[in-house]
């Protein structure tokens, strides 16, 4: 079992990226806990931009982190694909660059929000990419995302 998601991990990524100029957003579970949901999850989910640019220094700032990408996962980056899941290194990451739910990196970015310098989805991004992703472990914690939710817009009350 890989070990929990942890906030320090975010800021890693956040620094790396910006020194190379990664676009990206935390997306999912890490994204919400960055927001400030009390839970956990196993992995960091990113929603990148789908760009050759964002693709190169995407892998440049991974290398930067300790991850030893094998030559299948720099391809898949370098090309885009949908979803690259890797499962080495220093932590978990899951690059999502075309979510479920989400049209497209441009306006989920002008929705996004800074925290302490690292680009986040909207939380209604991450419910509607979780909502329409449709999995089992999505359905069960969309109850819990969404009373949190209605608390992080009602100002935390």
């Amino acid at each position: 079992m890989a070990a929990r998601f942890e906030y320090r991990q975010a800021e890693e990524i956040a620094a790396a990226f910006g020194r190379r100029g990664v676009r990206y957003l935390f997306l999912g579970k890490s994204g919400a806990i960055l927001l400030g949901y009390p839970d956990t999850t196993q992995d960091a989910d990113l929603f990148v931009e789908k760009s050759p640019g964002n693709g190169a220094a995407l892998v440049a700032a991974l290398a930067d982190l300790g991850f030893p990408l094998t030559e299948v996962h720099r391809r898949e980056i370098l090309a885009c694909k949908d979803f690259v899941q890797i499962r080495y290194g220093p932590f978990d990451l899951d690059l999502v660059f075309a979510p479920d739910g989400i049209e497209t990196f441009e306006e989920a970015d002008r929705r996004a929000v800074t925290v302490e310098g690292m680009r986040v989805c909207h939380i209604d991004d991450i419910l509607r990419s979780k909502e329409a992703a449709n999995r089992v472990k999505d359905r069960e914690s969309l109850p819990r995302l969404r009373s949190f939710r209605d608390w992080l817009l009602g100002g935390g009350k």
